[in-house]
């Protein structure tokens, strides 16, 4: 068996760990239930951190009845919006997605997020920190980020993702990694694309409006807001390295930009 073909049959456990097989024609390869474009990044930024200052208030059902050992209290992901989506979905996000509000809003299962951080922790741990990458254009996306390369001991790229980075040697920029998490499939695409090229398993912040038929690994999140991206990044981090038996030593405030 090849490295790549162990790569792929760890992130396929992973992927039957966590969730059911998708019903026909609802997998990552689906059309979308509706035509999604990109929304503007500012106005989608600032709609969810509206939402974010808004307080939980009238938006405590973000999870099923069932009991859950969560990573932190489900008021704590709810007061940083983690599960505040989009008004829009796609097919590929649906079974992430617990209910939608009364103002249109889908709203993200938070239990799937913690597992899904719990698994993606599993699977960066295999690899050399210093062969994970990690990007975002978005302008919140971008500081959390860089904290968590740097907790981890990864190499992060925020803002534009220069064409070539992962592809054309002669960049003076030119790396290579083992594995990319991306903050959004559509801000990062071009670091996506590139990923896919050169065949590097993605990792993804995912809301209810990106399509992932180019992404291994979902964590379903509200990856627009601010306090939503730092809460995922901190734990993501924390996460990788108590699997390496090293003691977390950031805290939630050392991920939150002041932007």
């Amino acid at each position: 068996m090849t490295e790549n073909d162990a790569q792929q049959e760890g992130l396929d456990a992973a992927e039957e760990e966590i969730d059911e097989e998708p019903a026909e024609g609802a997998g990552p390869a689906a059309e979308p239930a509706e035509d999604v474009e990109p929304a503007d990044v500012e106005a989608a930024e600032a709609e969810a951190e509206a939402e974010e200052d808004d307080g939980p208030t009238l938006d405590d059902d973000v999870m099923s009845d069932e009991e859950a050992d969560l990573l932190i209290p489900v008021e704590d992901y709810l007061g940083a919006g983690v599960h505040i989506g989009t008004q829009q979905k796609t097919a590929d996000m649906e079974r992430f997605i617990h209910r939608v509000r009364t103002d249109g809003l889908y709203v993200l299962d938070v239990s799937k997020t913690d597992g899904r951080i719990r698994t993606a922790a599993d699977f960066l741990a295999n690899y050399a920190p210093e062969q994970i990458l990690v990007t975002s254009s978005r302008q919140y996306g971008r500081f959390p980020a860089e904290k968590f390369a740097e907790a981890v001991g990864a190499r992060a790229r925020t803002g534009r993702f220069i064409p070539g980075t992962l592809t054309n040697p002669k960049y003076a920029g030119y790396i290579e990694p083992d594995v990319v998490v991306v903050t959004d499939p559509i801000g990062d695409a071009q670091a996506v694309k590139e990923a896919i090229t050169v065949g590097i398993p993605v990792i993804a912040m995912c809301d209810s409006n990106n399509q992932t038929s180019n992404v291994d690994l979902v964590v379903p999140t509200n990856n627009k807001g601010r306090k939503a991206l730092s809460v995922v990044y901190w734990l993501l981090a924390n996460e990788v390295l108590d699997r390496r038996g090293a003691e977390p030593s950031y805290g939630l405030e050392d991920f939150e930009s002041m932007i």
